[in-house]
């Protein structure tokens, strides 16, 4: 079971390429980082997070030029977002982004998707919150144009696109696409219809009855092989690692901490016995 981690990098703590070099260093397999815009003052607080929200959420670098940077000095280690916020970018300029990041780093991006659960952040997106999931649906079907190898028109019900020249492509056609959220029947259509997986937040969703209602919904779209699962933001215990590699998971991604290079690298050194 491949073993990745996840972190909040801020204008504070540890430095991408500093994380990077380490990570490949000890032999994790991957970094993911989260993006979040700005945090609004005053935003509406879902229960299952606290109030105010720790610092990190309002200082998160860039993902995709954090991400940059760590591929740069790093050979192998995946790259990874632990979420793209789809509904809020323009999806021409991300899909040059995402395809640029994966042409430069060899094929080592997985595209982590997300609906977002900050109504007022996506608002000042422009981004209507009732139809924010068929918004990213949209938006990873016109970006999938783009990555053709042909020049591909798309037209869907929030934007469309001419048919164009558009490089550089990523690798491998797409990068692997992995969508986050809650498990349910609206969610596992969704990954079924466009994603190659689940990014589950760890303890969340009891996967051992959330996983057969995935595959469920993957053969209902026609879908080959196995949807991926790959835990998030995992607090790592023997046990529970355990737990994920009996249920089939063949990768998961530890949450480091926020903090400075020092002790994030003593993270990673305790984190190194579950390799």
């Amino acid at each position: 079971m491949r073993v990745a981690t996840m972190i909040f990098l801020t204008d504070e703590t540890i430095r991408p390429d500093r994380l990077g070099r380490a990570l490949e260093e000890r032999g994790f397999a991957g970094l993911y980082l989260p993006e979040h815009t700005h945090i609004p003052v005053g935003i509406t607080m879902p229960s299952s997070m606290t109030d105010p929200l720790p610092r990190e959420f309002g200082r998160t670098l860039d993902a995709f030029a954090a991400l940059a940077q760590a591929a740069v000095v790093t050979d192998r280690l995946a790259l990874g977002t632990g979420i793209t916020l789809v509904a809020q970018h323009d999806p021409v300029d991300l899909a040059k982004q995402v395809a640029t990041l994966d042409f430069l780093s060899g094929g080592r991006l997985t595209l982590g998707v997300g609906y977002g659960w900050i109504v007022e952040e996506a608002a000042d997106h422009g981004v209507e919150w009732s139809s924010r999931r068929e918004l990213v649906r949209d938006r990873m079907a016109l970006m999938r144009a783009l990555w053709a190898s042909e020049p591909t028109a798309y037209e869907g019900e929030f934007g469309s696109v001419r048919a164009s020249h558009a490089h550089p492509k990523p690798m491998r056609g797409a990068p692997r696409t992995l969508l986050g959220g809650v498990a349910g029947p609206k969610l596992f259509a969704a990954v079924a219809q466009y994603a190659d997986g689940w990014l589950p937040n760890d303890g969340r969703d009891d996967l051992a009855q959330a996983i057969p209602a995935l595959r469920k919904a993957w053969e209902l779209e026609g879908r080959e092989k196995e949807p991926e699962v790959v835990p998030y933001a995992v607090q790592p215990s023997a046990e529970k690692l355990a737990y994920y590699r009996d249920l089939g998971v063949e990768e998961v991604v530890l949450r480091l901490p926020s903090e400075g290079e020092a002790e994030v690298l003593r993270v990673l050194d305790d984190c190194a016995q579950y390799l």
